[in-house]
């Protein structure tokens, strides 16, 4: 079994006596509004999630699905539990400085110290979910491509651009699919070399306030621990 060490967004026009001039298609600014207030409401969120893993050097797509549920603390404290159950039955659980993945076939769970990267990480995580308009337009060069449909629904694509050489090192470009409710849909992480990451949220519930306990992992007794960084 592959086991992965673990190394997911972004301007209301007031008119007195003329109407209102149209926004050119590449300004995300009414976009945006719709992030801003979508994300000062965010507390938690629940879905069904499928995602597509592709690898540019081999043209070749992994697919998994399954759920999602992420909860923001009052200090914004960041709280994930992914629970991946086609085709490989696997949970990955974010919280504090430390990513846990546990493989039920092997009763082995994966520890990682993401401290270094806790920022970073939840700044993907949160990506659309409780981001503000002041940090997505921080963090990166904004465009709007324009209205797509996703599975029968409306959306706005945005593109955004890191402006963190860091991040630019990892991630060249990030793709939103942002939703009416100002929630995205969809979002795609594109790495250097072509290989690329695009997450599709369906059923999505926001703020059903999770108990503390959900977020964690459900380990049997005679599970293994081990800590690949070491």
């Amino acid at each position: 079994m592959n086991r992965p060490a673990i190394a997911s967004l972004i301007i209301v026009g007031i008119a007195l006596s003329t109407p209102a001039r149209p926004k050119p298609a590449d300004d995300p600014g009414a976009v945006l509004d719709r992030i801003d207030r979508a994300g000062a409401a965010f507390r938690s969120m629940s879905a069904n999630i499928r995602r597509v893993s592709h690898t540019a050097a081999i043209n070749e797509d992994n697919v998994d699905s399954g759920t999602v549920l992420l909860k923001r603390g009052h200090r914004r404290d960041l709280r994930m539990l992914i629970d991946l159950t086609d085709p490989d039955r696997k949970t990955v659980a974010f919280s504090g400085h430390t990513v846990e993945i546990y493989y039920p076939k092997i009763q082995t769970v994966d520890e990682f110290d993401v401290s270094k990267f806790k920022e970073l990480l939840e700044q993907f995580f949160l990506l659309g979910f409780g981001t503000s308009r002041a940090e997505l337009q921080a963090s990166y060069n904004l465009r709007l491509v324009g209205p797509v449909t996703v599975d029968g629904q409306k959306t706005e694509l945005l593109e955004l651009i890191p402006k963190s050489k860091e991040v630019l090192q990892h991630l060249v470009k990030l793709e939103m699919w942002v939703a009416e409710n100002g929630y995205p849909m969809q979002q795609k992480f594109y790495e250097k070399g072509g290989d690329y990451e695009l997450a599709t949220y369906s059923a999505v519930k926001i703020n059903p306030d999770p108990p503390d306990a959900a977020l964690k992992l459900k380990l049997p007794k005679n599970v293994k621990r081990e800590f690949p960084q070491k």
